[in-house]
């Protein structure tokens, strides 16, 4: 490696630095793993939060707004410690999706009655009984997207649907790390440092009591879940998780609104409440933790002033300088940039103008 700082900025470059023609992988034998999910809640998370981390390879929480309830999944390769058990599930496939379809059964004769516009007739409605969970919340979601309670009471039934469906699978790490995470959405995931392995700072629980708060203090219709993951640190200069410490941790949390919807109008006001939602987390929240935003996700500003904002916040946590001085001398002529990179890193003062 000749150029080691230039290797770590490239590795997370942004699309800035070149195109790879050829890479060389170094594979690893695949891998069964066991899928263990069930449900708590955070006074009992707070408890098992560390051995949780250390214990399992893979850890994520999906917490449902408007209720207490945190569905943890946890995967490991099948070994000797990690095996497919003979656990018995209490419940059907059929009768976990009981209380979603009796829902949604009440609440498409409540709206028809109402004469509230939804996105389907009775005509092309498609049959309870071949919708999937992520089906029948979109559904749901569609009769009446915005409104908080119609919210609630579908995140109430996600949260039985969810304490329904515990239990252990086994499969391949591609059938079991994919997550079926509904139709079209709007999303926002941030990232922050969450201490390390040995001493987790609890921050990222914190972070979530607060945007549950924000969530109900406002009285935001949000749906389930906010998806909470942890990965180790990066080298890679212009990664939201870079740290040079190996064993310092980041938790990955995403919140979510879906459109559910064609309407045109609807997708508009789902968007703009998307976008409230997600400022008042920035406004409230992102910097008690510092919180940036996955690169993939970020929506760049038209507002002359929330663009300067965006930059001066990416330089508190960027090597941005590095960055545009690399990027000034290995594509002098800009033909790798683009608009967004333009904004958020300008090469000079009135580039943002």
């Amino acid at each position: 490696m000749t150029d080691p700082e230039l290797f770590y900025l490239a590795r997370c470059g942004l699309g800035a630095f070149g195109v790879v023609a050829e890479v060389t992988l170094q594979c690893v034998e695949r891998q069964e793993l066991v899928e263990h999910t069930f449900v708590s809640n955070l006074t009992e998370i707070k408890k098992k939060h560390k051995k949780l981390l250390n214990d399992n390879k893979h850890v994520k929480y999906l917490y449902i707004p408007y209720t207490d309830t945190v569905v943890v999944v946890t995967c490991n390769p099948i070994s000797k410690w990690w095996s497919p058990t003979k656990f018995k599930p209490k419940y059907t496939s059929d009768e976990a999706l009981q209380p979603i379809r009796d829902l949604y059964i009440a609440s498409r004769e409540k709206y028809r009655g109402q004469s509230v516009a939804t996105s389907s007739t009775a005509e092309d409605e498609p049959k309870i009984s071949d919708l999937t969970f992520t089906e029948l919340r979109d559904q749901l979601l569609a009769l009446d997207p915005l409104n908080k309670d119609h919210a609630k009471k579908i995140n109430k039934a996600e949260a039985e649907f969810w304490k329904r469906s515990e239990g252990y699978r086994v499969g391949w790490s591609d059938e079991i790390l994919g997550f079926d995470c509904g139709g079209q959405q709007w999303v926002s995931e941030t990232c922050f440092p969450a201490g390390t392995l040995s001493k987790p700072n609890m921050k990222d629980l914190k972070y979530i009591e607060d945007v549950k708060e924000l969530i109900e203090k406002e009285e935001i219709p949000v749906p389930a879940p906010i998806e909470q993951r942890w990965s180790a640190c990066s080298k890679s200069l212009m990664s939201p998780a870079s740290n040079s410490s190996n064993d310092d941790i980041f938790s990955w949390v995403g919140i979510i609104m879906y459109l559910p919807t064609t309407d045109a109008r609807q997708r508009k006001r789902i968007t703009e409440e998307f976008f409230h939602y997600r400022h008042l987390t920035q406004a409230r929240v992102w910097d008690q933790y510092s919180a940036y935003e996955h690169w993939a996700k970020i929506e760049v500003p038209k507002d002359k002033d929330e663009l300067a904002a965006l930059q001066a916040r990416l330089r508190k946590r960027f090597p941005v300088d590095a960055f545009n001085k690399a990027r000034d001398e290995l594509d002098p002529n800009r033909i790798l940039s683009n608009a967004m990179l333009e904004k958020m890193f300008p090469l000079d003062d009135n580039a943002s103008a």
